[in-house]
């Protein structure tokens, strides 16, 4: 028997770096007033078309109901946060929402990438503002810094920005031709340039304009040394640009620069844009966000602007591995052992007392011999032998498993002082 192409199972070194990750996670949403959510894991298959078409039904597991429904497993949060958002009329704005949990989508497997995986995300609903977009790329670094994760940078970029390059270079304003070379920017970071003109010659393009665009995408710096590269004058986003960098280093986020080969792959991203790299390795973007203004729209609010940010749990973990994160120690603090079966039962109440306290304590839960019980104890930090001698007089012995010294000690004194006597 089989797992289904593309979904794995998450063992204990795996989920408990998961968890490191998401107890960060709720940490920064909590310094920064974020509100914990989580949408449903099931959605209308045309709630995910109002994001990003009925193509999208190519990456996504979608099913029919026993009411005959189409539905949907939770491709991302944004989808089902903005439904949410969009139907609680007299919600106090601007709302600052996160989640983290699993996400199902039909792509290819890949490292750090199957086809169910765990995600953290970011939106904030409200009147749309620069100073929204910088809190959320400000979260961003500071999840990252209080990581430990080193040699990440944030790219950032502006879709309008961009828009209005390819609309000058190629002459023309059509929206499928924008969409189509935003699509060829895309995927210049997966691609040889070789490969896209050859795709986007067969299409009809002029080789001449695509090459601009594609040199055009890969200006990067600060707005100065963009500003000595690229003639900026004119374009309406710019000054967005400069401001947003302006609101970042007022907040001390210094590892940003802007990258016009970010555009992100999804049309409804509608102003700033960015996505973060772990320069230390070649895993791709870790998270990706932007400005999606027309979404809420497709919900029905008007009024209603959106910036968010999402970011790929187990390619973080991946990055984090390669710069050393150690395994998460997820041993027992104690272990109860009994000498022989008469010390069985009082052995039992002792590490439940212990539980009660908070203490994770393990016990051998099949009369393994004595010998044996002290091998498996190996990887605790302290072991707290019952014994009928000790046990005669209401004592147990206490062992330091990472030196063998022992101490003998009450019993009521072990339940009264345990987290001194195990240092926690």
């Amino acid at each position: 028997m089989s797992l289904p192409r593309g979904m794995k199972d998450f063992e204990t070194d795996e989920l408990s770096k998961i968890e490191y990750v998401r107890k960060t996670f709720l940490e920064i949403c909590k310094t920064f007033s974020f509100n914990l959510m989580d949408p449903s894991p099931l959605e209308l298959v045309s709630v995910i078309e109002a994001k990003s078409g009925p193509t999208i039904r190519d990456e996504i597991y979608f099913f029919k109901d026993k009411g005959d429904r189409d539905i949907a497993l939770r491709f991302d949060f944004t989808v089902g946060l903005t439904r949410y958002l969009a139907s609680q009329k007299s919600l106090k704005l601007p709302a600052k929402i996160a989640a983290f949990g699993g996400v199902w989508r039909y792509d290819e497997p890949q490292k750090g990438r199957y086809r169910f995986f765990h995600q953290w995300d970011l939106e904030i609903y409200g009147k749309p503002s620069l100073e929204s977009d910088a809190e959320i790329i400000e979260f961003t670094s500071k999840f990252f810094s209080k990581l430990n994760l080193s040699g990440v940078i944030i790219d950032i970029s502006h879709r309008k920005l961009v828009e209005s390059v390819v609309a000058k270079v190629f002459q023309s304003t059509d929206s499928g031709l924008i969409a189509d070379i935003l699509r060829a920017i895309d995927k210049i970071q997966k691609k040889k340039k070789e490969e896209i003109l050859k795709e986007y010659e067969q299409k009809g393009y002029p080789t001449d304009k695509l090459e601009k665009i594609l040199e055009f995408s890969k200006i990067k710096g600060t707005p100065e040394q963009v500003e000595k590269q690229f003639d900026v004058s004119g374009l309406d986003a710019w000054n967005e640009i400069k401001l947003l960098f302006s609101s970042l280093k007022n907040r001390q986020v210094e590892n940003v620069r802007i990258n016009f080969g970010i555009v992100r792959g999804l049309d409804y991203y509608s102003g700033v844009v960015f996505e973060a790299f772990d320069t230390t390795s070649d895993y791709g973007a870790l998270v990706g966000g932007g400005r999606y203004d027309s979404l809420p729209k497709a919900f029905g609010r008007d009024d209603l602007g959106a910036t968010g940010v999402a970011g790929g749990v187990e390619r973080i973990i991946l990055s984090l591995e390669k710069q050393g994160m150690k395994k998460i120690d997820s041993s027992p603090t104690v272990s109860v052992l009994f000498v022989n079966e008469e010390m069985i039962t009082p052995a039992v109440n002792i590490a439940s007392q212990l539980r009660q306290l908070g203490i994770a304590t393990d016990i051998d839960l099949v009369g393994r011999p004595f010998k044996k019980q002290i091998e498996n104890a190996s990887a605790s930090k302290f072991s707290v032998i019952v014994a009928p001698k000790e046990y005669s007089t209401k004592q147990i012995v206490v062992k330091d498993m990472s030196d063998g010294k022992e101490t003998v000690q009450t019993i009521d004194s072990l339940l009264s002082n345990a987290k001194s006597i195990f240092n926690l």
